[in-house]
């Protein structure tokens, strides 16, 4: 991807700023670039090669400083942290990137005026990456861009060989994922994507999704196939009795599960604490022709005035599943966040249950690939002698060859499917009380 041209040194610099306000203040790269008054007022193919220079950057962040440190007879002292992320996100544009050599070194060169007797550093270090640093890093693990809290846990749940396939589809640009409300053989042509299943389309590269045709009039939306799944999960469990489902929908927003429900024919209840993500919701689900009044409540202390036939709770999480396309995370999160995240998750989920009927269905899921947020909150659950039984996924249909079958409940990991791009991590669980 380019830039516009003489726009080299701000994009570099607001690169800079972004990345460096990430790690320092533990912010998302979403958050950061909304928050970035310079990034705004950049025109739209800048702003997509700053997220794309920021992401490759954390993506192989580990790669990239390993890399750094075998030009260097010592590392950089931690007050010049700036030079070495300087480095790095001039490392990112020689290798993976493919930037022009002299372009990005004359430009790092300028952005270390501010630290006298540097710029030579800068210089020589980026000139022989130039020259020699392709063929350097294929001796370098690509392990080493997942922070030891992440792979240890990994290896533990799911092995050496699955932890570095997730490592390898970490590392690489995600496609982007759209479900249809129909006729996917038709937009998959019409967007020039390929067909993924019956509901889902994949495009490699997207420059501004609202300008795609069938946006603006709701004929599909955006959600990872991954997380398409517990809705459709949950429609195949709740049999067919004629009429409609009523489900609850719990943490809604931004609203795409609901969405596949309502296609569905299912009668919905949209419920999520945040002010903020309702409204991005309602505005979704309008675009979508659906006019549904979401619920503004913290789903713990929400009160159905019925009991429903099923509930979708997809709970808040670590995210560690959505890694690929948001890179950030392995250095925003840690494992004092997932412990948190559990407790909050097997609240909620005790709170839904108590919500059902007998003969209630409840679905749920998370975009984690940590266990102690999957598996491990529904053992907790189940031993609250709550009256629920987990239920089997049935592994013919929809769900053959797409789900890792788990003692208790079922997962996808972001390398499955990894010749066509991988997908996201989820966990999810099929509850029903007696």
């Amino acid at each position: 991807m380019n830039e516009n041209p003489g726009s080299g040194l701000k994009t570099r610099q607001i690169s800079l700023s972004v990345l460096e306000s990430i790690l320092k203040n533990n912010e998302t790269l979403k958050d950061t670039l909304e928050r970035n008054p310079n990034f705004l007022m950049l025109e739209h193919r800048d702003r997509a090669f700053v997220h794309l220079l920021v992401a490759t950057s954390l993506r192989r962040r580990g790669q990239l400083n390993a890399l750094v440190k075998t030009y260097l007879k010592t590392p950089l002292p931690k007050k010049l942290n700036t030079v070495q992320e300087i480095l790095l996100l001039g490392a990112a544009q020689l290798i993976f990137l493919k930037s022009p050599a002299h372009a990005v070194v004359n430009i790092a060169v300028i952005m270390c005026r501010r630290f006298p007797g540097h710029q030579g550093l800068v210089n020589a270090v980026l000139r022989r990456i130039a020259d020699d640093g392709d063929s350097r890093l294929q001796g370098i693990d690509i392990r080493l861009n997942t922070p030891k809290w992440l792979w240890n846990s990994w290896i533990n749940a799911y092995g050496e060989e699955a932890a570095r396939a997730i490592a390898a589809i970490h590392a690489q640009e995600p496609p982007l994922d759209i479900t249809v409300s129909g006729e996917p053989k038709y937009w998959a042509q019409t967007l020039g994507a390929k067909v993924f299943d019956d509901k889902t389309i994949r495009l490699t590269k997207v420059n501004d999704i609202k300008e795609l045709p069938g946006y603006a009039n709701g004929s599909w939306w955006v959600q990872d196939f991954a997380a398409s799944l517990p809705a459709r999960l949950l429609l195949s469990l709740v049999g067919n009795s004629g009429k409609k489902p009523s489900v609850i929908d719990l943490c809604a927003a931004p609203g795409g599960k609901t969405a596949q429900l309502l296609a569905a024919g299912a009668q919905v209840t949209s419920v999520d604490k945040s002010n903020k993500r309702t409204l991005i919701l309602k505005q979704n689900l309008k675009r979508l022709g659906y006019n549904i009044k979401p619920v503004i409540a913290d789903a713990r202390r929400f009160v159905p005035p019925e009991s429903p036939d099923a509930i979708l709770l997809d709970a808040p999480c670590s995210a560690t599943g959505t890694i690929r396309r948001n890179p950030d995370i392995p250095y925003t999160k840690n494992q004092s966040i997932v412990e948190r995240m559990a407790e909050i998750q097997l609240e909620l989920a005790t709170e839904a249950v108590s919500k059902l009927n007998s003969g209630g269905l409840l679905i749920y899921s998370v975009c984690s690939l940590q266990v102690e947020e999957g598996e491990k909150v529904i053992e907790r659950l189940l031993k609250k002698n709550l009256g629920i039984k987990p239920i089997a996924v049935n592994q013919e249909g929809l769900f053959k060859d797409t789900l890792i079958h788990r003692d208790l409940g079922a997962r996808t990991l972001p390398s499955d499917r990894s010749n066509l791009g991988g997908m996201d991590g989820f966990y999810m669980c099929a509850l029903k009380r007696n």
